[in-house]
């Protein structure tokens, strides 16, 4: 989901994602998101984070709120839509 105010950002595996995501998420692999952690700064709006069971994305959520990027666990894939129209 990306739209005017959210973003979500999968941080599962790209064979992962490729068989299954929230509509308009973005890919970023957990093993990326230190690396491009400037590039997700400039996202605009709220940063849902998510994964395929909350574990990955929580740790995503470590590195950025250690960067003092403000984001927030989605949890599950599934989920993450419904958690974004719940922020």
């Amino acid at each position: 989901m990306k739209n005017s105010n959210k973003t979500i950002i999968d941080v599962r595996s790209e064979g992962e994602f490729a068989m299954g995501h929230a509509q308009d998420a973005l890919n970023i692999p957990l093993n990326e998101v230190e690396a491009r952690a400037e590039e997700i700064a400039k996202t605009e709006g709220e940063i849902i984070l998510c994964c395929a069971s909350g574990n990955r994305s929580g740790m995503a959520q470590q590195i950025l709120q250690s960067k003092g990027i403000n984001c927030h666990n989605g949890g599950s894939w599934f989920a993450a839509e419904n958690y974004a129209m719940a922020l």
